[in-house]
């Protein structure tokens, strides 16, 4: 056949699949919050409300379906939106995930997955989750969400059928890989994209593509909640806010033209994340090795002779050679894994969010033996003389024999879940809960020794995440209500406990090799030193490093001469010791930095929530 005979067919191919797109209504309901005050009211009023209504052809629910995340919560949101007689279509939010008892892994479990694609009357759907995934930090479209999407696009490889993309976050720096999305998307012939998470009806330019965000569904201030109707037709999408039982708005209050932008060739160039510092640091730094992982890591790594193990939210357990970065061996457990593996004469232990505590060899990764848990297990193991300390989201803190998984002890008075790894001190394991508890545990017979109450009722101010510091017959933990606390190590007497509005902490700290102070990192980027000595909150060092606006809740760590400091936005950063200068930078991606291993006094392994891991030699 001759070429350009096949350019006619194929453009009149086209012209005929367009043909086929049809009017038709949508409703978009998102950020129904069950498990808020009102969530779950208002969603059962949304719903019979949408019953009613004749011309709707389905429903897409953009995330923060729930309030935390739990599994009560999103088993009742599944019981209400079951009773929708409409098709409907749901993505998470970070709701729906960062405070999650069970890892976001009880989101997939529930409603079948945490995407969708479909086609519907001559266009395209596609909706990705958007994380953070147990870890605070800017949004994220998870790295299995963007290996998935393009698998979707190569099995429906017709760029002519228009796509509307779907995701909780607006497609902006709010996401710290928005540009990864947009960047696919852009392959095809997307018009529209529409999201949630301001609670507002709002429109938008994504770097061209029209944006859309949804009011919540819930009623706020006001007697009832809404959603809206989509209308699609006439070369133009139509939003009209509805309230259940009060009506539909007349009159559109946006109208956004849909045409093929033809983004395969546009010209312009948005602003993308400079890599800049690491040609600015090439001569103090240098990168030995990089591995990119199909899924996101919230984990830590540990390093074991010759090897780097860690895990990912695929399910993973899995091994890198030290030298070489080459995959070595992987265990697959049956749900995400946030837990930093622990590694004891062979054995690597960590839990999984599908309620199993594993230990695996850590020459080949076989399963030696694993212990059931009544819910998922996203803390990570601390071991001492051969007994790893590991706490559950069952409201359980457990005591295992390493060698053979069997119990030694297990306390069932935690409030909450614990996802953070535990500190051993004074013959104490010590760690705090998403249900503001905070625990002293006697490590021979898992006793409480004392509990500490932050006083708040607000489970997301609980010190849960940070990595609580033992030193001087204290005990120092930060928390998402930016206080910094000094606990007296032998009764949780409280020391001081200080808020100050010029040093906002959060949930990132470390412990000098002198003792004398305490890392703490602020939301403004700071790098202090905070006394472990004095009776007051006293800032005794002070680094020369100056991040951007800063969240991420992985640990300082210290090779005695540099000071590591993680970001959420990729960057890892080397303070000297002693006098707070930076030494060098390295910007690994855009996504958070996981606490990173230190291999030997000059090389550093470090990871990142996108996949990425990168072993830095300086």
């Amino acid at each position: 056949m001759k070429p350009r005979l096949i350019t006619l067919i194929g453009a009149l191919l086209c012209i005929i699949d367009m043909s086929f797109a049809q009017s038709f209504k949508f409703a978009h309901v998102t950020d129904t919050h069950v498990g808020g005050a009102t969530g779950a009211e208002d969603l059962r009023r949304t719903v019979k409300d949408l019953n009613t209504l004749k011309d709707i052809d389905f429903v897409i629910l953009s995330g923060d379906i729930t309030e935390f995340g739990a599994d009560q919560e999103l088993k009742l949101a599944k019981r209400i939106l079951d009773s929708l007689q409409l098709p409907w279509y749901v993505i998470p939010g970070n709701h729906d995930g960062n405070w999650s008892e069970n890892g976001a892994n009880t989101f997939r479990t529930v409603f079948g997955g945490e995407t969708f694609f479909f086609k519907h009357k001559g266009y395209q759907f596609i909706g990705t989750n958007s994380g953070p995934n147990m870890r605070m930090s800017p949004g994220q479209i998870p790295r299995e969400n963007l290996v998935w999407m393009d698998s979707v696009f190569a099995a429906n490889p017709d760029r002519q059928t228009p796509l509307i993309y779907i995701n909780h976050y607006p497609q902006d720096s709010s996401l710290n890989n928005w540009f990864d999305a947009l960047k696919r998307v852009k392959t095809r012939n997307v018009q529209l994209a529409f999201c949630g998470h301001g609670h507002a009806n709002k429109a938008y330019d994504w770097e061209g593509i029209p944006g859309v965000m949804g009011r919540s569904n819930l009623r706020a201030n006001k007697a009832v909640g809404g959603y809206n109707i989509v209308t699609i037709g006439d070369g133009k999408a139509s939003y009209q806010e509805r309230n259940p039982g009060v009506g539909t708005q007349e009159k559109p209050w946006l109208e956004v033209p849909l045409f093929d932008h033809h983004y395969d060739k546009e010209a312009a160039v948005y602003p993308r994340p400079s890599y800049a510092v690491n040609e600015k640091y090439a001569g103090a730094v240098h990168v030995n090795w990089t591995f990119e992982d199909a899924s996101d890591i919230g984990a830590g790594l540990t390093i074991d002779k010759n090897k780097v193990i860690t895990s990912n939210t695929a399910g993973d357990i899995f091994a890198l050679d030290l030298k070489s970065g080459k995959k070595l061996w992987s265990y697959r457990t049956g749900g995400k894994v946030y837990s930093t593996p622990a590694v004891w004469k062979g054995v690597v232990v960590a839990g999984s969010s599908d309620h199993f505590i594993y230990a695996v060899d850590a020459e080949n990764g076989k399963l030696l033996w694993k212990v059931k848990t009544d819910k998922a297990v996203l803390g990570s193991p601390l071991i001492q003389d051969g007994i790893a300390f590991i706490g559950g989201s069952d409201g359980k803190f457990r005591a295992l024999d390493v060698k053979t998984g069997n119990l030694r002890w297990s306390f069932d008075q935690v409030k909450g879940f614990v996802s953070t790894l535990p500190t051993y001190y004074l013959g104490n394991i010590i760690f705090g809960s998403w249900g503001n508890g905070f625990y002293a545990l006697d490590a021979k017979t898992g006793k409480l020794s004392w509990e500490w109450k932050n006083g708040h009722a607000n489970r997301m101010f609980s010190a849960a995440a940070c990595n609580p510091v033992g030193v001087n017959n204290r005990i120092f933990v930060v928390a998402p209500d930016r206080f910094m606390t000094a606990l007296d190590a032998r009764n949780g007497a409280v020391i001081w406990r200080e808020k100050k509005d010029t040093i906002r902490v959060r949930e990132s700290m470390g412990l000098a090799v002198n003792k004398k102070q305490v890392y703490v990192k602020t939301m403004d980027g700071d790098l202090l030193g905070i006394s472990s000595s004095d009776d007051k909150m006293d800032v005794i060092w002070k680094a020369k490093l100056k991040l951007p606006y800063e969240l991420t809740p992985s640990a300082i760590k210290t090779n005695r001469k540099l000071v590591f400091v993680p970001s959420h936005s990729g960057l890892l950063s080397a303070v000297d010791a002693k006098t707070g200068a930076v030494i060098w930078q390295y910007k690994i991606s855009n996504g958070m930095v996981n606490p990173v291993a230190i291999s030997g006094n000059n090389e550093v392994v470090a990871s990142t929530m996108d996949g990425k891991i990168v072993s830095l030699r300086f």
